[in-house]
């Protein structure tokens, strides 16, 4: 029998949603709050990778909704990101961030063939990264940054799966599982942590560093890059059957559910000492939680339970400690952290509109319906 906490929460989370959108409507970028209201990033720059997540939240309401006025912000949100998907040189490894939540969502609800054929070109941009020499997809353009990949990209990697199932056209899925089992080679410790980056040699493909990122060091353990790993993983998994892939998001699950304090809100990175008194980061509890709900729908039995107990701990402290429903904060998530050095200068810490996401995408996995990032096909 479902709790009720959830649907009071999800009742919540869609009034602040509805509420947000009649007052900001398509704004190109929500990145994070100022005075309680989400305003574009500060660079301006159309870019950005969170670009995509706030037409994902609309297309996530409007999916069980039907509700055409939210529809309509979404696609027009999500026409915003034309200027970078045709610049092409602005497009890096978020590609599906920004396009999965968007276009491809869109065509899958609405069958919009322009939004089916900007999610094609999205994902054979991304596809382009795909480096032979050392397997894996390049992160960033900026020079300085070449043979560089990330955990983050673990997340984008559902475009690829659903590239290759929209046109019949293996490659995508093979440029996804070669990038995944990279990730599974040269990123993961023996404890099941992940590092964040890892530098590449452009002649020989050998791991020539391992640059510090957003964790403590770089050996360390930033929780929003166990939780990119821990979902990614569990995506991969669902999207191709491949076992491996399964047994790497058991191996991140299992760490950072160990390592969750006592309110299962993790600090910014699990392994930085003790007396550096870091913060607490509600996205990278959040996007966990929709990670490990996800991985307990396709566990073994015996598991299953162990992952959605953990999800649902984490959901519903994230719903009574790190909210805000008195209608002064626009944000569904207080005290998130951009990274590891993040200084936060209030009590509230960061807003972020991903924190955000993955909390709603959790609480309706927690309803029993699916996330944004599996979904295959037109719906």
């Amino acid at each position: 029998m479902k709790p009720q906490w959830i649907d009071e929460a999800i009742k919540k989370t869609e009034d602040k949603i509805r509420k947000t959108a009649s007052r900001a409507g398509d704004a190109l970028i929500y990145y994070t709050t100022s005075e309680g209201k989400y305003v574009p990033h500060d660079s301006g720059n159309a870019s950005w990778w969170t670009n995509g997540f706030w037409p994902g939240i609309l297309w996530l309401l409007y999916r069980d909704s039907k509700d055409e006025s939210i529809r309509a912000i979404a696609e027009s949100a999500g026409k915003k990101l034309d200027e970078v998907l045709y610049g092409y040189d602005q497009v890096d490894h978020d590609a599906g961030f920004m396009w999965k939540l968007s276009a491809v969502t869109e065509y899958q609800l609405t069958g919009n063939e322009t939004a089916r054929k900007k999610g094609l070109l999205a994902a054979a941009l991304l596809a382009s990264r795909y480096t032979g020499n050392g397997e894996y997809i390049r992160a960033w353009n900026h020079e300085g940054r070449e043979g560089i990949a990330i955990i983050d990209c673990m997340m984008n990697l559902p475009i690829l799966y659903w590239a290759s199932e929209e046109i019949k056209d293996n490659r995508y899925t093979w440029f996804a599982k070669k990038h995944a089992d990279t990730v599974i080679d040269k990123f993961m410790h023996p404890d099941g942590s992940v590092r964040h980056q890892v530098r590449f040699s452009s002649e020989t493909g050998e791991v020539i560093e391992y640059p510090l990122g957003q964790g403590y060091s770089p050996d360390s353990a930033w929780s929003r890059g166990n939780a990119w790993a821990l979902y990614g993983f569990a995506l991969s998994y669902k999207l191709t059957g491949e076992r491996r892939y399964y047994d790497a998001a058991k191996r991140v699950a299992n760490f950072f559910i160990a390592a969750l304090p006592e309110d299962y809100v993790p600090f910014a990175d699990f392994k930085a000492p003790a007396e550096e008194n870091i913060n607490k980061d509600s996205s990278a509890a959040s996007c966990a939680a929709s990670g490990l709900l996800l991985l307990a729908s396709c566990a073994d039995e015996f598991e299953k339970d162990i992952y959605q107990t953990a999800g649902e701990k984490i959901v519903y402290s994230l719903y009574t400690n790190y909210t805000d429903w008195s209608g002064e904060q626009e944000a569904l998530l207080l005290k998130a952290n951009v990274s590891y050095h993040y200084k936060p200068i209030s009590g509230d810490y960061k807003t972020l509109i991903y924190a955000d996401y993955f909390f709603y995408e959790a609480l309706k996995r927690l309803e029993g319906k699916e996330g944004l990032f599996e979904l295959m096909g037109r719906i």
